[in-house]
């Protein structure tokens, strides 16, 4: 390693999650072509990592807010492409880091360009936090309830939300946690897969998430009249049946989701109040690289048959917000946006906002985490396209992350400030 080059991390080498982090290398010859490399192990064990070629200006200096790549895992300026490029060597491998207490290691290095490794010229470790200073992270197991509730510092009050996550099975706090961070009492809840939960479920009962919602209201910390509902995937019409039935839901985030009941029967006191849209196999197709293509495996919701799998969200008090990636190719995600949207203001509705990203695919996450093109599915039991290209979804998770914080905060109000996170 070379005493000359160094390797910064500005502001810090450590930060929250979705933090971004100014890379900037000095010390090199005026003009030097350098690799730029990151590497990182998930929550599984399973490596990581990305690379792309820069060239020093006069000074012998870089900084990748300013500079392009040349080559490698992205090209241009891309000031986090080191990050959102992060791709395992196995097919179909998405990053795991789902417990929020295990922070994200990344490693930095810039190497001599030459053929094979090249010569490590510096070095340095972005220790990426998911559970900020003073957040509270309290494991839950009342009543039917399995989840983690997660508190910001001080004695509040915050805004209340209800974090569904995806609908795989077990449970996710990375995007929980982070929103707590961020000045939110956040509960994210398992339907199955948790602790003492059943391995698989047969249907869907609303009488959870009523349980999980009022647990939430009895928070001491929360200021919120009501609560705000955040979900992925199939949780998205979980997250509208919640919506549409149940009290004190203020604001809900449907993300790539379904405007009808998918796949399992839903109940709510004991009555079932929607059948499951369901799906035709022979209209998934099968990729170059194995993983399926179902963006149009779904049935029609809107087909006189199927009417009754569509939820009423004319009928829900609270307010939305539809985000759509044009690329989803788990289904047609914006398909079902623009019908609930027109639903909507055929009952003259205006209780909602709507986003779509062009390029981006199915799984919107919080930003800086590796892109995933296609994973294991859990329903469909093999791997599945996802959809988006590298580039444009990294650039919609930014911009999405900012919008459901603003959104929750304007449409769950508190009596005092949202407090500021700490690291």
């Amino acid at each position: 390693m070379s005493s000359q080059v160094r390797l910064r991390l500005l502001p810090s080498a450590r930060c929250l999650f979705d933090e971004p982090v100014q890379v900037k290398v000095a010390g090199l010859r005026s003009r030097q072509v350098v690799t730029m490399k990151a590497r990182s192990t998930d929550d599984k064990g399973v490596l990581f990592h990305s690379a792309a070629t820069y060239r020093a200006d006069g000074n012998g200096e870089l900084d990748l807010h300013r500079d392009p790549s040349l080559k490698g895992s992205y090209v241009g300026v891309e000031p986090m492409g080191l990050l959102w490029s992060l791709r395992a060597d196995t097919l179909h491998t998405k990053f795991h880091k789902s417990n929020a207490q295990n922070p994200h290691f990344v490693q930095f290095t810039v190497h001599e360009e030459e053929v094979g490794e090249g010569r490590v010229l510096a070095e340095a470790t972005n220790e990426r936090i998911l559970l900020g200073d003073g957040v509270s992270r309290q494991p839950v197991k009342e009543g039917n309830i399995r989840g983690v509730l997660f508190t910001p510092p001080g004695g509040g009050p915050f805004p209340a939300v209800l974090d569904l996550y995806t609908f795989g099975g077990g449970l996710s706090e990375r995007r929980a946690c982070l929103l707590a961070n961020r000045g939110f009492v956040v509960l994210t809840v398992a339907l199955y897969g948790h602790d003492d939960q059943p391995k698989r479920i047969k249907d869907i009962h609303l009488d959870y998430f009523e349980e999980a919602i009022q647990f939430l209201m009895k928070q001491p910390q929360v200021g919120s009249k009501g609560v705000g509902v955040i979900s992925l995937s199939k949780s998205g019409d979980l997250a509208l049946s919640v919506a549409t039935y149940l009290p004190n839901v203020l604001a809900t985030v449907w993300i790539n989701g379904c405007s009808a009941n998918v796949v399992f029967p839903l109940y709510y006191k004991k009555n079932k109040i929607h059948p499951p849209l369901m799906f035709d196999p022979g209209k998934l197709v099968v990729t170059e690289s194995g993983a399926i293509d179902s963006k149009y495996m779904m049935h029609d919701p809107l087909a006189e048959e199927n009417k009754a799998t569509l939820i009423p969200v004319q009928q829900a008090k609270g307010r939305f917000l539809f985000v759509a990636a044009e690329d989803d190719h788990n289904w047609d995600s914006k398909a079902y946006m623009v019908e609930m949207v027109e639903r909507l203001r055929h009952h003259r509705r205006d209780n909602f906002d709507s986003v779509c990203y062009p390029g981006a695919g199915h799984y919107l996450e919080p930003p800086y985490g590796p892109y995933c093109p296609s994973s294991f599915h859990g329903v469909a039991g093999k791997p599945a396209l996802w959809g988006g290209e590298p580039k444009s979804h990294a650039a919609a998770e930014v911009h999405l992350w900012k919008k459901v914080q603003d959104f929750f905060r304007t449409h769950l109000p508190c009596n005092a400030a949202v407090a500021k996170p700490n690291l």
